[in-house]
Formats: structure tokens, C-alpha cells, sequence
């Protein structure tokens, strides 16, 4: 049996962060797991820049209220779903997500829990567990999955290595240079055919 596990920022919609950068003109807030490998220092990091600003989940929720899926996202999703089991694994967190999954049509999605405060700052994270994806990942094999994963960014890759089939999707540069053995697609009918004719 088959599962496909797929990343959400940046393979199917944009980063939640870098939108919320640009709408805030914070540029700091621009730094993605695609230059931090060490998400739990980013985290720690993004928290610190919103207390500096007086921000907190209120102004995030209005700028990820304006974000759509990347154009073709949706559809894809839903021909995916319609071969195999699919789940999202995403570092983001539910506060975060549930807007967007309304828009791509309720996907299963596994992520991660913010801790706010009654005021609305966000003070805190709660991980699901230690490495996430790789765990997840490792979890659905230990349950009879063959699991194929694609994702674009450095906490992606764990998944990526563990599954049977992996594929970068609109990755960067350096990663791919350094990931040469891993399929890299920027359109989503080329990982649609490459995720079929690995299932």
C-alpha cells in the first residue's frame, strides 16, 4: 500500500512567512527552512522579531486570509487524492493551516501547535514530535506503507531519503546541487506523472 507525503509551503501554497514579511515590512521574517535547517532555532528566531514589533497571531491570520494556493495546486492535489492516500506533513501549525486547507479542499494535514497567549502574542511551539516528517514518515511504514514524499526544503528531506521514491518540487539551487540523486520538478503535471509511475 501506498502513501504519498507532501510538504505544504512551497510546493502548494506560497510561504505563510515571507507573506507575512512583506505585509508587515519586517524583512527579517523572510528567513524560511530553506536557509535554517535548524527549525526550532527559526522558530525561536520569528518569535523574538514578532515580540520586538508588538505582533501576534491576530496579524498573521489576516495576511494568510489573503493567501490562495499556488495556481494549479489544488488540482493536482485533487487528482493525487483521487490515485492514493495522501497526507500533508508540514512544520507549519494548525492557526496557521486551517484557512488553507479550506481552500484545497480539506486535505489531511499533520503539523504543529502554536502557544499564544490570551493577548494574542505567540509565545511559544509545540513540535508533534522530533523530526516530524522523518518520524511521520517512519511511522506509516511501520503500518504497512510504501511511502513516497516531495518536498523543497531542508526539513523535507529526512522524508525524502527514508521513502521509497523522493522528488525536490520548486526546490532551490543549492539543494538540488547537493540532492543530485533526487528528481527535481517546477510543475506539477511533471511530479504528478513521477509520483504515479513510482505508486
Amino acid at each position: 500500500m501506498n502513501i504519498v507525503c507532501l510538504d505544504l509551503e512551497g510546493v502548494l501554497v506560497p510561504e505563510i512567512w515571507i507573506a507575512f514579511a512583506e505585509a508587515s515590512g519586517i524583512p527579517e521574517l523572510r528567513k524560511t527552512t530553506r536557509d535554517e535547517p535548524d527549525y526550532d532555532k527559526l522558530m525561536k528566531y520569528r518569535i523574538a522579531i514578532l515580540k520586538e514589533h508588538g505582533l501576534g497571531l491576530k496579524e498573521i491570520q489576516e495576511t494568510i486570509a489573503t493567501i490562495d494556493p499556488m495556481p494549479g495546486a489544488k488540482e493536482f492535489l485533487d487528482e493525487l487524492r483521487a490515485t492514493t492516500q495522501t497526507i500533508i506533513l508540514s512544520d507549519t501549525f494548525s492557526q496557521f493551516a486551517a484557512p488553507l486547507m479550506k481552500k484545497l479542499g480539506m486535505p489531511t494535514i499533520f503539523c504543529n501547535e502554536l502557544v499564544v497567549a490570551e493577548n494574542g502574542e505567540i509565545v511559544d511551539f509545540k513540535m508533534r514530535c522530533d523530526k516530524s516528517k522523518l518520524t511521520t514518515v517512519k511511522a506509516l511504514q511501520s503500518c504497512g506503507f510504501d511511502t513516497i514524499a516531495s518536498g523543497d526544503s531542508f526539513n523535507d528531506l529526512g522524508m525524502i531519503q527514508a521513502s521509497k521514491a523522493g522528488f525536490l518540487f520548486r526546490s532551490t539551487e543549492a539543494i538540488k546541487a547537493d540532492y543530485p540523486q533526487y528528481p527535481a520538478f517546477e510543475e506539477y503535471d511533471d511530479l504528478l506523472a513521477a509520483i504515479k509511475a513510482a505508486l
